[in-house]
């Protein structure tokens, strides 16, 4: 009928080209397509608007712009008491018996498992895991407690995480020979965070002098890497000119050392990475070539402690949900295809080939996985000076263990050999960088 707009109806035609590889897409051309087959006027605009933006964020973050980022500078915060795994079997098999001892009886029926006793041979076998830093030992190697005992603080008191915070990032400020009130932006980047307000960002910024702001965020494993994007996209876009990425990673707190299959995986530490504009560093730095993020829910590595606990009812009891939790058969299988394609993508697309790759530094959560990462993206058994594992005697300190790698075995490189850092875990999460080395 004239003068009547036909009715719409979702028919996916060719008009809209290549925009059907996306699934997000193809419903959006389905709102706007009348029944020949037409693309309607709006729909049509909103897709050249819709496919513009998606072309931005389907490549890595590497783009023309005014200015290039740069990492000039990392510092790590290392706690000065260590646990061994000798020390930490005789703790848990101390409090296996005890709980053994206790519920004999439920044993012997057959209505409670037996806690079976860990070993340094499991431990090595199951991580590649030696020795692990926390801010507290005594709480953790206790039978009677089994976990860190930190002193409450008050208010008016820097919180540790912010502590550990500030020791880290003065080492990359002068690492980088750059002054507090010269940067522009903090971003406090760790799986778990003391509280949830005011942002820990903000308390680093005000002991360290920072100008600007600061703000927190949480990709558990990934954090760092997110963060490193985040920052070096506000360089980029010309909002500021220094970043501080800081990730202050308490995972003592949140393990529970009392289950035999993950006591001996985490340790305590602080990393920083100082990001400036390229045309600032004073010295040796790593251009930021390109990064790529990329995430994947999944329940199967998961904490569920947070300020609705207490609505719920019994959640207030020692609940195993309430620490770290994981799947890890689960895990193993299911990220390691995304880590590797993803790093195959993020390669491809920055025009860095196998041979060019002289350095991998990548998440310290497992010996065996790192291990088959290293293999698929060199194509080969990685050198340990090419693929460079702390884990033996840091453990997994989640998204601070790739950068922990990067700032110990980095300075040998030379002017133009690239580099990539990346991190994975919950969420899933998977992040990349891409650097390259340049001289003073």
């Amino acid at each position: 009928m004239s003068g009547v707009t036909p009715p719409l109806r979702p028919v996916f035609t060719q008009e809209a080209g290549d925009l059907a590889a996306n699934p997000v897409r193809r419903v959006l051309a389905g709102m706007f397509l009348p029944p020949e087959g037409r693309l309607h006027p709006a729909g049509y605009r909103l897709l050249l608007t819709f496919a513009a933006s998606q072309a931005l964020c389907d490549r890595p973050r590497k783009r023309r712009s005014m200015h290039q980022p740069a990492i000039t500078g990392t510092g790590v915060f290392t706690p000065s008491e260590i646990i061994t795994n000798d020390e930490l079997v005789v703790a848990f098999n101390a409090y296996a018996d005890r709980v053994n001892a206790e519920n004999a009886e439920a044993i012997a029926a057959g209505e409670v498992e037996a806690i079976p006793h860990s070993s340094t041979e499991f431990i090595l076998a199951a991580s590649g895991i030696g020795n692990r830093f926390v801010l507290n030992k005594s709480g953790i190697l206790d039978p009677e407690i089994m976990h860190p005992i930190l002193r409450e603080r008050p208010d008016e008191e820097p919180g540790v995480m912010a502590e550990m915070a500030v020791d880290a990032c003065n080492k990359a400020l002068a690492q980088a020979g750059v002054d507090a009130s010269e940067v522009d932006a903090v971003l406090c980047a760790a799986s778990n965070h003391e509280r949830a307000y005011p942002a820990i960002a903000v308390e680093i910024q005000q002991l360290l002098g920072t100008s600007g702001f600061g703000f927190d965020m949480n990709v558990a494993c990934s954090s760092a890497t997110f963060g490193i994007q985040a920052a070096a996209d506000m360089i980029r876009a010309g909002s500021i000119r220094k970043a501080l990425v800081v990730n202050p990673e308490i995972c003592s707190a949140h393990l529970e050392w009392r289950d035999r299959d993950c006591h001996f995986i985490f340790g305590d530490v602080c990393t920083a990475t100082l990001i400036e504009r390229e045309e600032d560093a004073k010295g040796a730095h790593f251009t930021i070539r390109s990064t790529k993020l990329a995430t994947e829910f999944s329940n199967n590595i998961r904490n569920n402690n947070g300020f609705l606990r207490r609505t719920r009812p019994g959640h207030m009891d020692d609940r195993r949900d309430m620490l770290f939790v994981q799947e890890g058969r689960k895990v193993f299988k299911q990220v390691l295809p995304l880590v590797c394609a993803h790093i195959a993508a993020h390669m491809e697309e920055d025009g860095t080939s196998r041979d060019q790759l002289k350095r991998i530094w990548l998440h310290q959560a497992n010996k065996t996985m790192n291990d088959f990462i290293g293999k698929k993206v060199m194509g080969r058994t990685p050198t340990p000076e090419e693929q460079p594992n702390i884990l033996q005697d840091y453990a997994n300190t989640s998204s601070a263990g790739s950068i922990i790698a990067f700032s110990q075995n980095s300075d040998d490189m030379a002017d133009g050999e690239i580099g990539l850092i990346c991190s994975f875990g919950a969420g899933y999460s998977v992040g990349s960088v891409i650097v390259e080395r340049k001289s003073a």
